[in-house]
């Protein structure tokens, strides 16, 4: 018998809570389908296909990621915020591993533009860094920076990349303060042959 109540709602939090259980690249139409005990078909009238589904993943991810970053940043500055942002951007991370990845893709940017607070998370990064002095295109280069070490911290973390018996936690702290010196510090732009 077929669930009743399946709304888009429903359907991207079920998927969500599965890419968490699986990894999002293993969340397919069948197997949430499947969860809710319909017939694949059934999903169309909610969401147009997977791409969209993967999508909204992201978006509801995004969100969640960048309320658990205002939180933990609310009220600090300088390097007090980048560290409450480092640490809440990798313990999300940590404990939703699916909706984490999602937020990594491509999303078509009409639909962005509907979700409620799809900006926030970007606001916030650029805000803190403007507290840094700095002004584009440093913002968007130093954006960047956090964004590649972050995620690559993560993924080598993730994956067992570190295998020297010093303590993880210790170096993504000495990671976080290097990025604050080198924030405070930032070098002027040169010219594009320099």
């Amino acid at each position: 018998m077929a669930r009743a109540g399946i709304t888009v709602e429903r359907l991207v939090q079920t998927a969500a809570d599965m890419a968490d259980e699986i990894g999002f690249d293993n969340v397919t139409m069948s197997a949430l389908a499947r969860s809710f005990g319909v017939k694949d078909a059934s999903l169309y009238s909610h969401v147009k296909n997977l791409t969209e589904l993967r999508a909204r993943v992201a978006l509801l991810a995004a969100r969640e990621q960048a309320d658990r970053v205002v939180t933990a940043v609310a009220g600090r500055a300088g390097k007090d915020a980048l560290v409450a942002f480092a640490d809440a951007y990798r313990q999300y991370a940590h404990e939703h591993p699916g909706r984490y990845a999602a937020t990594q893709i491509q999303v078509d940017p009409a639909l962005a533009a509907e979700a409620p607070g799809s900006t926030r998370g970007g606001e916030l990064v650029y805000a803190m860094l403007q507290g840094y002095g700095l002004s584009e295109p440093d913002v968007t280069d130093a954006v960047r920076l956090l964004r590649s070490t972050f995620h690559g911290f993560i993924l080598l973390e993730s994956g067992g990349g570190f295998g020297h018996p010093r303590s993880v936690q210790a170096s993504w702290e000495r990671a976080v303060e290097a990025l604050h010196i080198l924030l405070r510090n930032w070098p002027p732009e040169r010219g594009h042959g320099a």
